[in-house]
């Protein structure tokens, strides 16, 4: 990265930045929308128990692996105010922090999972198939994690493009592996939606080692020599990590988790209702890669200006993101609204799964402005490291206000399961506005400071 004058010269960083981002989110998340797609070819139970395996594994690892989410801003800073001897460290520690949430994940699934399920009312089927799913998935934790603090720190310096091309592997290996396992093809056992927890376990262990190799041997990350001379466990520095990056993955988590929860909550609806539900936050989880790239760009950009004191720069980079954030935000919602019978018929040929899934991509496209607002506003935050705040209104919106409203919706109301939706719409809408003035008031302290 590099200083720049002119708002073309910013404009053409941040995409420069924003698209290899976009491009790793889209190729890691397409590892749960293949699970989920080449699932539902297989069988409606198989969809919905991967489905709620997945509602079940998305918030607990995207919310611990939230924490080392904070490697990016600290690296940001570090190489922003010419400390490159600290980086080594950080990110060593980091991996060492990935290890341990990495065995608290374990555990939580070995002890607590088989309970949880058998207190949802799901069908016998769909209750072992979301188990077996997730005890596959747990081959793949420890380099999940890893990777995830290796893809902060290269992201950190810059080189996006890096992660970018690393990741872009997990597809094609991840569908590879998915029409193995699932379908049982070439001599491989038939597992049904099993076999795409095998498939995502392994695609993760793939693409952690290729980024190791890259880390190890290729410019300019080999000059930091992450590998050489490992200091011990330091606490201090895990204790540095967490005081930034609990909250990210608190605020991550209250976020992914009430999608989650909204899930889980309609199990007491049809496994066509379930089936569709998932379809249409499967889709609207891929648009919504856009706003969360840019997020992640946001605080490379906004951390690394903040540690080089330009904090003028930083405020511009902020409002930048969200901008091009909305603009995509109009395209996003003229996609769910026209398109949304077509993209239904992508998921499934089951007429009533197609009609439920039309009606919920219209609720669907209502809340595409308010992720494009509240994603990068969240993601400038972290670049200022302004976390903790963040993370009280990240409850507030979505689980305060949000859930309980669409709860109400639901059982109180003529709208049935798509009032679980508008709650969603209330509660996004809510963020958005709470965390934008939180920004302006931080951007306001930080210029008012270095006046």
């Amino acid at each position: 990265m590099h200083e720049t004058s002119h708002f073309k010269e910013k404009w053409s960083l941040m995409l420069k930045i924003i698209f290899p981002i976009l491009v790793t989110q889209v190729a890691l998340y397409l590892v749960s929308f293949f699970d989920i797609l080449m699932s539902s070819r297989y069988g409606s139970e198989d969809l919905a128990g991967v489905a709620v395996g997945s509602s079940l594994w998305v918030p607990v690892y995207t919310g611990l692996a939230g924490i080392l989410l904070a490697v990016t801003p600290i690296v940001a800073q570090l190489v922003g105010a010419k400390k490159k001897e600290e980086v080594k460290l950080v990110v060593q520690q980091g991996l060492f922090l990935s290890l341990a949430l990495s065995t608290i994940v374990i555990v939580i699934l070995l002890f607590l999972l088989e309970p949880l399920l058998q207190s949802m009312t799901l069908e016998p089927r769909v209750e072992t198939i979301a188990k077996s799913y997730l005890y596959a998935m747990i081959i793949g934790i420890i380099p999940l994690f890893a990777y995830n603090v290796l893809r902060s720190y290269m992201d950190a310096l810059g080189k996006t493009r890096v992660t970018m091309i690393i990741t872009l592997l997990s597809a094609p290996i991840n569908v590879f592996f998915n029409y193995l396992l699932i379908f049982g093809k070439f001599g491989f056992p038939e597992l049904g939606g099993a076999g795409a927890g095998y498939a995502s376990a392994i695609t993760y262990w793939l693409i952690f080692l290729i980024a190791l190799g890259v880390a190890h041997y290729q410019s300019p990350f080999k000059q930091y020599e992450l590998f050489n001379n490992w200091e011990r466990v330091q606490f201090s520095k895990w204790r540095d990590i967490s005081k930034i990056g609990v909250p990210i993955g608190l605020s991550i988590f209250a976020e992914t988790s009430i999608f989650s929860a909204v899930t889980l909550m309609m199990s007491t609806y049809s496994t066509a209702v379930i089936s569709a539900h998932q379809i249409a936050l499967n889709f609207t989880s891929l648009l919504y890669m856009v706003p969360l790239s840019i997020s992640i760009g946001a605080t490379v950009l906004v951390g690394f200006e903040v540690g080089a004191k330009r904090f003028h720069d930083a405020k511009i980079y902020s409002w930048l993101s969200v901008s091009t954030a909305i603009i995509f935000s109009f395209f996003s919602a003229c996609i769910l609204f026209f398109f949304r019978e077509q993209i239904a018929g992508l998921y499934t040929t089951d007429v009533t799964v197609i009609q439920l899934t039309i009606q919920f991509f219209i609720f669907a496209a209502l809340f595409q402005l308010s992720d494009a607002i509240q994603a990068p506003v969240q993601g400038s935050l972290r670049g200022y490291k302004d976390v903790n705040v963040t993370f009280i209104m990240a409850i507030i919106s979505y689980w305060v206000i949000g859930l309980p409203i669409g709860y109400l919706l639901s059982k109180f109301t003529d709208f049935g399961p798509f009032g679980y939706w508008i709650g969603l719409i209330i509660g996004l809408t809510a963020g958005a506005i709470t965390l934008s003035l939180r920004l302006i008031k931080i951007q306001r302290k930080k210029h008012g400071a270095v006046l």
